[in-house]
């Protein structure tokens, strides 16, 4: 008990640190962080239509309310995603829920390692082998009860897939690659993949087309020139963060950080 005692001692001594540093930094390049509510040690975090959810390190879910995190039952999640879809998550073994009613029911019918239901109505994830899968826009909005669901395959491999209601979707493989594409959220149909430049380990796209990625290093980008005629957009911008992150999400103007600290901020873009 004693070195776990110790272990435990040290990480809030950091945790401490890392907030006192944090009140005397502002991130330049037009973003300025603060702490945002705690759940330490948070995880993983998404964003969108107003909403936030997490996952922290022991594999609970949360939905914020004000500044305050809520439980959202007691099924163990590693990664939540919010949108127009609804609330979907994915537990330890891969299997894949909606959050209905004030409960995640079963979503049978694919495994899954990451989830994004950002897109208008469809929900896109990831397999552990890194196959790319699209639940269609009507099957996903209106499921509610436990039964087998249809997933389309979609061409290619990805370990991360995210999605906006009107700027396509992006992607990162294994080899660090982010990737653009369109998708139909009523059929799954996909407009085929362009290479963007740059590298990645997971990539974030919000409802009015801001896109991020968070590189091995623990560094973030922002993807600038991005409109109806350029949906891929024209370049990145470093965005300088007062520690390595781990994972962001975006909307109405908030960037959400977690720290690898397992700390959460959120920054004004």
């Amino acid at each position: 008990f004693i070195p776990l005692a110790n272990r435990l001692r040290d990480n809030m001594k950091s945790f401490a640190v890392f907030l006192l540093v944090l009140r005397y930094l502002s991130v330049s390049h037009g973003c300025t962080c603060t702490e945002g509510p705690q759940q330490f040690p948070a995880v993983q975090i998404d964003a969108g239509q107003g909403n936030v959810v997490m996952t922290d390190s022991n594999n609970h879910a949360y939905f914020l309310l004000g500044s305050q995190w809520y439980k959202m039952g007691s099924l163990n999640l590693k990664h939540v995603s919010v949108g127009p879809a609804g609330i979907w998550g994915v537990d330890l073994n891969n299997r894949v829920y909606k959050y209905v009613a004030g409960s995640f029911v079963f979503a049978n019918g694919k495994s899954l390692q990451q989830v994004d239901a950002g897109g208008d109505g469809q929900v896109v994830g990831v397999t552990n082998t890194f196959t790319i899968h699209c639940l269609k826009s009507t099957i996903a909005s209106a499921y509610r009860k436990q039964s087998p669901l249809s997933w389309t395959t979609l061409p290619g491999l990805l370990m991360y897939f995210s999605c906006s209601t009107n700027y396509g979707c992006w992607g990162v493989n294994s080899a660090q690659n982010i990737f653009f594409t369109e998708v139909t959220p009523s059929t799954c149909d996909i407009s085929g993949w362009t290479h963007v430049e740059g590298a990645a380990v997971k990539v974030e796209i919000e409802t009015d087309g801001s896109v991020f990625v968070v590189t091995k290093d623990g560094d973030v980008f922002q993807r600038e020139g991005i409109d109806s005629s350029t949906p891929q957009g024209t370049s990145w911008t470093h965005l300088p963060m007062p520690s390595r992150i781990s994972h962001v999400s975006y909307d109405h103007g908030n960037l959400w950080v977690v720290t690898d600290y397992g700390t959460i901020l959120k920054c004004v873009c």
